[in-house]
């Protein structure tokens, strides 16, 4: 079984959260992304405090796909410097992750029976 990350960023709004995500999935560099509710982030950018709502990203995929989604999101995200950063998973449900590994390109090419009986 592959290793698995699971990958957070933060996007400005809803729709940009949704096209991202969608786009990650439907290329297999993800299984599955939630797109969590809108947030208050503070951070320091260039000497100042800044307080913004950001649409906080929580990306399954494999270690193996995780430079590929790395430049994808690199390439599609509206930030200068985005929060992208990869969290390796200890372990998890047998299933899931088998379904994990099925449901991105580095898995079964026939990820249609690879469906989940509920939501991922």
């Amino acid at each position: 079984m592959p290793a698995f990350r699971l990958v957070l960023t933060t996007l400005p709004n809803a729709d940009i959260a949704g096209e991202l995500a969608r786009g990650m999935v439907e290329s297999g560099l993800a299984a599955c992304v939630n797109i969590l509710s809108p947030c208050r982030s503070v951070y320091r950018w260039r000497g100042d405090v800044q307080e913004d709502g950001e649409v906080p990203l929580f990306i399954k995929t494999t270690a193996e796909l995780y430079p590929a989604l790395e430049t994808y999101l690199r390439s599609r995200h509206p930030y200068e410097l985005p929060e992208i950063v990869a969290l390796e998973l200890a372990d998890g449900l047998p299933d899931y992750l088998q379904w994990l590994a099925q449901s991105t390109s580095t898995g079964s090419a026939d990820n249609a029976s690879a469906t989940p009986t509920t939501r991922a």
